[in-house]
């Protein structure tokens, strides 16, 4: 498949590696030739490249099953996921999650890429809805400015939110950077 074509989730081999692409930039500089910026995270490692590449350079895709899993549950040997289709069990560690983990609730459903039998990915929506645990208490009438105060999650993420959100309230958070986007 050519670089232009590849979109974010997509599996393919980079110098025999796994990697799974995160993000694409197709770029255009003034009167330079045009160039493709690929993210993409290295599977086994965990670790999150860049690279410039020309839009009709090849790469090798790898075809990755998308299996619809719940969360279970995180302890110290990582987190568990079960299939929905066979309820089989998975152990994802932390490593591969990296801060993905903290946009998922308990018992709620996500998409899990994976790879001969083996769970490489979690594909998360664009946004999810958490309550507020703990977050200090708003200033009343202090609406002349945008401020944001810091909030902490159910699932411990940390974000800063208007200064009306109160402990207990649902809010919409972008999956992308962690950012507020507005009440649930």
């Amino acid at each position: 498949m050519k670089v232009s074509e590849m979109r974010p989730g997509v599996g393919f081999n980079m110098d025999g590696k796994l990697c799974v692409v995160v993000n694409v930039e197709h770029r255009t500089p003034g009167n330079l030739r045009a160039f493709v910026q690929l993210t993409y995270r290295e599977v086994m490692s965990g670790k999150q490249l860049d690279k410039r590449m020309q839009p009709t350079e090849d790469l090798e895709v790898v075809e990755l099953d998308r299996r619809q899993m719940e969360f279970l549950f995180t302890d110290n040997m990582g987190s568990t996921f079960m299939d929905l289709e066979t309820f089989e069990q998975y152990v994802l560690n932390k490593e591969l999650l990296g801060n993905t983990i903290n946009f998922l609730r308990p018992n709620s459903e996500t998409i899990v890429l994976c790879n001969n039998g083996n769970p490489i990915r979690i594909e998360l929506p664009a946004s999810v809805e958490l309550t507020v645990t703990d977050t200090p208490p708003g200033i009343k009438n202090a609406t002349a400015t945008n401020q944001l105060k810091e909030a902490t999650c159910e699932t411990g993420l940390k974000t800063k939110v208007p200064a009306f959100i109160e402990i207990g309230e649902k809010i919409k958070i972008s999956t992308a950077d962690g950012s507020y986007l507005s009440r649930a």
